[in-house]
């Protein structure tokens, strides 16, 4: 008799660890997915392009249909939701349905839209986004035409999605409780940002702190409610980020971290149960710069964590040492405004001072491609550096087209461990339609050792 894996979860990372399994397994071992929703393998990173209409349908956001997982011999079943573990009996309570038993669980339940506990948050028109079926509901409020649209938060999401509606013609305001927007970066980044918003329409209320939502008598939004006065608002999509969707773990007495994520060893096994897994957005991690716990929800950690996993539950059921092992991030991203393009990497200078470190901080002007050739764009970016180590800490991008994925760069380095002299010294391409001589990483890069030279 076969052993039976468990995946609970379907989209990236509990897919990924359901078809690596699979395809290490024997036929008489069972590999059994529940999701509770309504897609599998899809790209939530999509959602605000497929709201902005650059994306025809939900259906072209997804990898891998049900069906597709099906053929392939996993056994999936939709619309299935667990509302318990018991690690000690090794079975998991499912909704109206039997007891799932499991020989190797993994735990894939991703991450859900933070709603801050205020007064009117369960109003109608409030959307958090964060799967297919958020995207629909979002599209099918703005179907009904809203004169206004407030978007609470400036991060990643929040900036997608007031792109998204301001292309589709609606007055969109975007209230952020920092001072400046996308506080993910530095304030004289993300006054460029704010200066494109402001030239898109977009109404930009910035050190405001949101404490409540106005209902009408049906329990529809129609107003934001600020401690600069009230916003009106048909629909109000929160961009506050995401918390570890962990309910389940922490019910059953598993160890959660940052944020609520799962505790996870390298191998993405839960730290004190053997037969448990976790991948994907619902876990802590580790930051490679500083060493510290941290939780990161990205589509490209959630693949690679997959892999790890389903590594470790064949080598464990097939008595082999496990290959793979996930070594953390060095927390890069990117995204645009419009056609300004941003992008990070590593930490920032106040990151850095937190984590005991002593940054240097440069910033430079250059252009995307040899300023010369026709139709070159400007870019600015920011380099952290450690005054003691020399090492690189981080930097941030933005710039014109073709600006910010220049970030790689910098994102290897930090893997790496690079000194910002050594990333003076890289050898990369070149070719005036292309890049300046000097790649802009390494004119940061230089400054950066001129910095530390003083």
């Amino acid at each position: 008799m076969g052993s039976r894996v468990v995946v609970i979860g379907g989209d990236a990372a509990g897919m990924t660890v359901a078809s690596g399994v699979r395809r290490r397994l024997g036929e008489d071992d069972e590999v059994v997915v529940l999701e509770r929703g309504t897609w599998t393998s899809y790209s939530a990173c999509g959602i605000p392009y497929w709201i902005a209409g650059e994306v025809d349908t939900a259906e072209a956001l997804v990898a891998r249909s049900p069906e597709q997982h099906r053929r392939n011999g996993i056994d999936l079943r939709m619309g299935t939701e667990v509302t318990a573990i018991d690690p000690r009996r090794r079975t998991l309570s499912v909704r109206g349905g039997d007891p799932v038993s499991y020989d190797r669980l993994v735990i894939a339940t991703g991450a859900e839209p933070v709603r801050p506990d205020l007064p009117g948050i369960d109003g109608r028109g409030i959307h958090g986004v964060q799967s297919l079926d958020d995207g629909q509901a979002v599209l099918d409020s703005l179907a009904d035409d809203p004169q206004h649209v407030v978007v609470v938060g400036s991060g990643y999401i929040g900036l997608e999605m007031a792109e998204a509606c301001v292309v589709r013609g609606f007055d969109t305001t975007v209230v952020e409780r920092s001072p400046n927007v996308m506080p993910i970066i530095e304030p004289a980044l993300g006054q460029q940002v704010a200066d494109a918003m402001r030239r898109r329409g977009i109404h930009l209320r910035t050190g405001v702190d949101v404490t409540g939502f106005t209902l009408d008598d049906s329990g529809r939004v129609t107003g934001v409610e600020t401690a600069d006065g009230t916003l009106p608002a048909d629909v109000v999509i929160l961009g506050l980020g995401v918390a570890a969707r962990s309910g389940l773990a922490s019910d059953a007495g598993l160890p959660t971290g940052v944020k609520g994520g799962i505790v996870v060893d390298d191998r993405q096994r839960v730290e004190g149960f053997a037969e448990i897994w976790a991948a994907g957005d619902c876990v802590v991690t580790i930051d490679r710069v500083t060493g510290e716990p941290i939780h990161l929800p990205l589509g490209t950690h959630a693949n690679k964590q997959g892999m790890v996993a389903a590594d470790g539950i064949a080598a464990d059921l097939l008595g082999e040492e496990p290959r793979l092992s996930f070594p953390g991030v060095v927390q890069t991203a990117i995204t645009k405004f419009c056609s300004l393009e941003i992008s990070r990497t590593g930490l920032d200078a106040q990151q850095a001072r937190d984590a005991g470190l002593d940054p240097v901080v440069v910033s430079i002007e250059t252009t995307n491609f040899a300023g010369y050739m026709p139709g070159a764009g400007m870019m600015t970016v920011v380099m952290v550096a450690d005054r003691i180590t020399r090492r690189l800490l981080g930097a941030q991008i933005v710039g014109a087209e073709d600006a910010a994925l220049r970030i790689d760069v910098a994102a290897t380095a930090l893997a790496a461990g690079m000194t910002v002299d050594a990333v003076v010294m890289l050898d990369l391409a070149y070719a005036p339609p292309f890049s300046s001589v000097w790649s802009p990483i390494q004119v940061a890069a230089r400054a950066a050792v001129k910095a530390l030279a003083g």
